[in-house]
């Protein structure tokens, strides 16, 4: 690395350093704010207070490192050129993409770092972190009343077109993990019922790999007709193929912005749009996850030139139009996500069309400014 280079690094990486901290501390007292009561609530001890908030800081870098490297940028360069430190390497003859090429790089390696985090490690800890604050909250919960009263999902439904099963569920426990009300049809391509099972009470079989249910009787219809051929009663069964996952159910019942990147996926590989309109918003913001990481190379595209500008006047003028076009940013994520959930655009073209835009509006910027 030149020495041009380690300057403009050296400047960069501690406003870098000191924004990230501070954003990031922002961001855990304000969930402590919400979320501690609560936990202390439950009984929770100091260790499982502390690694339930461990568990959740990844969580919160996706979102927290972009604005700290906004900031960071707009004041590292931002004070190259009030310095005339800019002017100087200008001219030595040093173009503005060669001075601002270690912070590309930089952009680069966080993108590439968040694009890690978003599709590995922040899912698991998401996944952890929600279970621990659940379970808590049930266990304080099971001193009161019976464990299969606690975290209760009503009139859970599911419609499964790989298998052509369509399940209903009058209660699930998520605590005792425990389906109560069960009715399962299965029809074919057509629609016709073929077989159906009705069951006071159901659970999934981990160690099996299918559900196991009791108390409950089992139809088989005529495929052509319709009419009952036979029906039995059983008190405990379990049905090998019946191996749809009660996770996969209970997620669909969750907003979209609560699942991590891994459940997100489950979702879109199981269920289809066109029998269940409502997997768009799942698929949108899966895709909005996969792009979020590249904002820091539009941090990069728009930061640079603002920042070198306007500073012999007031130094606030470029961060101004800096943070503008970011919020011209957010506006257009939230207008694309509008269309996206009317079916106007395809969800991945909802999540990248505002990085498309503003990278497009930001290379000319920085063409003006070069």
């Amino acid at each position: 690395m030149g020495l041009l280079a380690r300057h403009v690094f050296k400047e960069w990486i501690s406003a870098f350093s000191l924004t990230l901290l501070v954003v990031l501390g922002l961001l855990i007292l304000q969930n402590m704010y919400d979320s501690l009561p609560d936990l202390l609530e439950f009984g929770a001890g100091v260790q499982t207070i502390a690694f339930y908030y461990a568990l959740r800081i990844p969580g919160f870098i996706p979102a927290v490192l972009p604005i700290a490297f906004l900031v960071s940028l707009l004041l590292s360069v931002g004070s190259l050129h009030r310095n005339n430190e800019i002017i100087a390497m200008r001219a030595c003859g040093r173009n503005l993409l060669r001075i601002s090429m270690p912070l590309w790089v930089a952009g680069a390696t966080l993108s590439l770092l968040l694009l890690y985090l978003s599709a590995d490690l922040v899912p698991r800890t998401v996944e952890q972190s929600r279970t621990l604050y659940e379970n808590l909250s049930f266990t304080a919960r099971e001193q009161q009343m019976d464990a299969r009263d606690i975290g209760l999902v009503h009139n859970l439904g599911f419609d499964h077109p790989a298998s052509g099963r369509m399940w209903f569920m009058s209660r699930f426990s998520e605590r005792a993990w425990l389906a109560l009300g069960v009715n399962i049809h299965t029809r074919t391509e057509a629609g016709r019922e073929t077989h159906r099972i009705s069951a006071r009470e159901a659970y999934f079989d981990e160690a099996l790999g299918h559900w196991v249910f009791i108390d409950g009787r089992e139809w088989l219809f005529d495929e052509e007709t319709g009419d009952p051929l036979r029906v039995r009663r059983f008190d405990h069964e379990g049905f090998v193929k019946f191996t749809e996952d009660p996770n996969l159910m209970l997620a669909l019942y969750k907003r979209p912005k609560d699942l991590s990147l891994f459940e997100l996926r489950r979702v879109i590989a199981a269920v289809a749009v066109e029998q269940t309109p409502q997997i768009r918003a799942y698929q949108i913001r899966y895709h909005a996850l996969l792009a979020a990481p590249f904002t820091c190379l539009i941090v990069v595209a728009l930061a640079v030139p603002f920042a070198v500008s306007g500073v012999r006047t007031n130094p606030m003028v470029g961060v101004a139009k800096c943070v503008g076009w970011f919020f011209v940013f957010y506006a257009l994520m939230s207008l694309t996500q509008l269309f996206g959930n009317r079916g106007l655009l395809e969800p991945w073209l909802t999540a990248w069309l505002p990085n498309i835009i503003i990278l497009a509006i930001a290379g000319v910027l920085f063409y003006r400014a070069r």
